[in-house]
């Protein structure tokens, strides 16, 4: 397979990626790079399970879910489940669980609605990740963190990965 320029110039650039304390981060400059490191991820990050992702409207969270799905071996399209609340990609390797709790505004509801998916996850084997974790209000010791944020000018965008073990973090849930 024929890698294109953006593509070889993306994993020169941020194969390794910028460390800011023990947190990985990349400046993703266009979609592509932002479906290349949902692809890298999983590789990076092979006991992934739950992975909360924060971001403003449009900021890229399905795109990078899409780039997960692809390294898991799912080919079905990836849609945001913004009314559906959540789709299951049992044909991945392992099963993906893609949850938007954006319509959610209820954190009971949303804590309520996150239980009964993690159950099908634990089930299925599945790796799950949450659109909107910020309306949860639930503990999540073992979820990865993932926040994505629009550069200024709008040139782009910086994705930051926080392990299940940084206790310096607040991007998860909310307390509402």
């Amino acid at each position: 397979m024929v890698k294109k320029d953006s593509e070889k110039k993306f994993e020169l650039s941020n194969s390794f990626a910028q460390q800011q304390n023990n947190n990985l981060c990349w400046t993703l400059d266009n979609p592509e790079s932002t479906m290349l490191i949902g692809t890298t991820i999983t590789k990076i990050f092979p006991d992934l399970s739950i992975l909360l992702l924060n971001g403003s409207l449009g900021a890229g969270k399905t795109t990078l879910v899409k780039g997960i799905a692809k390294s898991l071996g799912i080919t079905e399209p990836i849609t945001s489940p913004t009314f559906p609340l959540s789709q299951h990609y049992p044909s991945g390797s392992p099963p993906l669980i893609h949850i938007d709790l954006y319509r959610i505004e209820d954190t009971e509801t949303a804590n309520e609605f996150f239980l009964q998916e993690e159950e099908q996850c634990k089930m299925m084997g599945a790796i799950m990740v949450i659109e909107w974790s910020e309306r949860l209000s639930l503990t999540l010791a073992d979820a990865w963190r993932g926040k994505i944020e629009y550069l200024p000018d709008n040139k782009g965008r910086f994705f930051q990965i926080f392990s299940p073990f940084d206790d310096d973090i607040n991007l998860s849930t909310s307390s509402r």
